[in-house]
């Protein structure tokens, strides 16, 4: 089951950190592209999600719940001009309700990443990994200057065990299985239009092709509003899940703000629905 598992945090989050998949060991990253102003989640905003797990005579069972926030951090509280910041994105997902009974799976994960704001680049990505008894921390840094992403894995409950190191080249603009979701929100979508995401995770690059294949009008918390529907290619020969088969779609209001509403994942171990159920603004300093 823990493969299982893995599949529906991976995804539900984007965020989780696995180790799956083949090596790229060297990838060609999106183009440096700017944006000018601030972006929406820049502004102070969290989102809390709930995912459901429904098979065959199961339907609609609890799995998990979910938080992201996205915050500035300043980067020299010193400067008077510039006021140069990073942007902090951080996710939270805890296992829930009758699912983690039904199969004995306790699981919580907590991802912090920070990210160069003008280039859209991810400079540093933390987990924490508790399943069950056991956890993990790791930790990736990079070095866009020099293309190097350095991957650490370390047991917090055995210290004395040598930490596990991998180290990947990149170049150009590269996410994290969080930020991408971001990045994601900052691209011009509209029906028919693919373009790609660069993801460095668990030490290797992945390059996602991503879809945007409708638009619809949905009911949610916002009310009945036009949503897109993207599909970002996460299975498959040397995708982030390549043992097994699925298809992840993510609906996001058609708006300029591309608020993520909703989510499915459907694969042979049944389909994961998540649900933005609660929006909360937090106002920051300009």
């Amino acid at each position: 089951m823990r493969t299982s598992l893995k599949t529906i945090a991976v995804i539900t989050l984007l965020a989780l950190a696995i180790s799956i998949g083949a090596s790229a060991p060297f990838a060609h990253a999106q183009r440096h592209d700017p944006k000018t102003g601030p972006r929406h989640f820049e502004l102070g905003e969290e989102l809390h999600f709930e995912a459901e797990f429904s098979r065959a005579l199961l339907r609609k069972l609890d799995v998990a719940d979910l938080k992201f926030r996205a915050t500035r951090t300043p980067v020299s509280p010193d400067a008077q001009e510039a006021k140069p910041y990073a942007l902090t994105f951080s996710a939270d997902i805890a296992s829930k309700g009758f699912f983690a009974r039904l199969f004995n799976l306790k699981f919580r994960e907590r991802v912090e990443s920070i990210v160069e704001p003008l280039s859209f680049t991810v400079q540093r990505t933390r987990i924490l990994d508790e399943q069950g008894k056991r956890v993990r921390t790791t930790e990736s840094t990079f070095d866009r200057s020099q293309g190097k992403m350095t991957w650490t894995s370390r047991d917090p409950n055995n210290p004395s065990a040598e930490p596990r190191h991998k180290i990947a080249d990149f170049s150009g603009q590269l996410q994290d299985v969080l930020s991408a979701i971001y990045f994601i929100r900052t691209q011009p979508l509209e029906v028919g239009k693919t373009f790609e995401v660069f993801i460095g995770d668990g030490g290797h690059v992945y390059k996602i092709p991503v879809k945007v294949v409708e638009k619809k009008r949905m009911k949610t918390i916002l009310g009945r509003v036009d949503v897109l529907r993207v599909n970002p290619e996460l299975f498959g020969p040397d995708r982030l899940i390549d043992e097994e088969k699925g298809e992840f779609s993510i609906w996001i209001t058609a708006d300029a703000r591309h608020i993520p509403v909703g989510g499915r994942i459907k694969t042979d171990y049944g389909t994961f629905d998540i649900k933005l159920k609660r929006i909360i603004t937090n106002p920051v300093q300009q």
